[in-house]
């Protein structure tokens, strides 16, 4: 590649390390840009560079914003008592998508893995703690992904928040619109279990 295009060939690199976009992807991506320049390059480039010096995680939940505390925590009307955990902060933004939920939450920024050495002092379990005694929390929803490592964080932190408050967890299943045939065996195990009266 000749010097004039190593720019341009650093920029497909950079965007190819995207989740979801491969080198070819990147490449089409890139090329796109460039002939967008005025409607889309121009324009990422400068809120890019925006969000690279104001993102922050909020010192509270930790979701991702541009204040220290975020508009979620800010917000006197979400002080329900009710405290959604979750892994991070693209299944947070999943939850608000929904629009169903209207307490806070809490990012754990992972799960616990003993094989990958991540353990409560790791993630943000403590700071949750202190938040169901300091935030009066009275419900704690356990919204981790139903994997051995979720499953191991939520069974963790119902240990040190036993009696304290009340733990749920979100219903596991069908989704609505779901066929049988294209699910997984412990989605259906999961459903066939939790099956309830018509």
């Amino acid at each position: 590649m000749s010097g004039s295009t190593d720019e341009i060939e650093n920029l497909i690199a950079l965007m190819a390390k995207l989740p979801g976009l491969g080198p070819r992807s990147a490449r089409r991506a890139v090329l796109h840009l460039i002939r967008k320049r005025a409607l889309l390059l121009t324009p990422l480039a400068d809120t890019m560079s925006q969000v690279a010096i104001s993102a922050r995680e909020c010192l509270n939940c930790g979701n991702v914003g541009t204040s220290e505390i975020c508009d979620i925590c800010e917000d006197p009307k979400r002080a329900t008592g009710e405290l959604c955990v979750v892994e991070d902060v693209a299944d947070l933004w999943a939850m608000e998508r929904s629009g169903v939920f209207k307490g806070r939450y809490h990012v754990l920024g992972g799960t616990l893995s003993a094989l990958d050495s991540v353990g409560p002092n790791e993630l943000r379990i403590p700071r949750l703690l202190d938040r169901v005694i300091s935030e009066d929390i009275s419900e704690v929803i356990m919204a981790l992904n139903a994997t051995v490592d979720g499953q191991t964080t939520a069974h963790y932190i119902a240990d040190q928040l036993q009696s304290q408050v009340r733990l749920t967890s979100l219903a596991q299943g069908v989704p609505i619109g779901g066929e049988l045939d294209y699910l997984d065996d412990g989605t259906i195990t999961a459903a066939l279990r939790a099956r309830k009266e018509i």
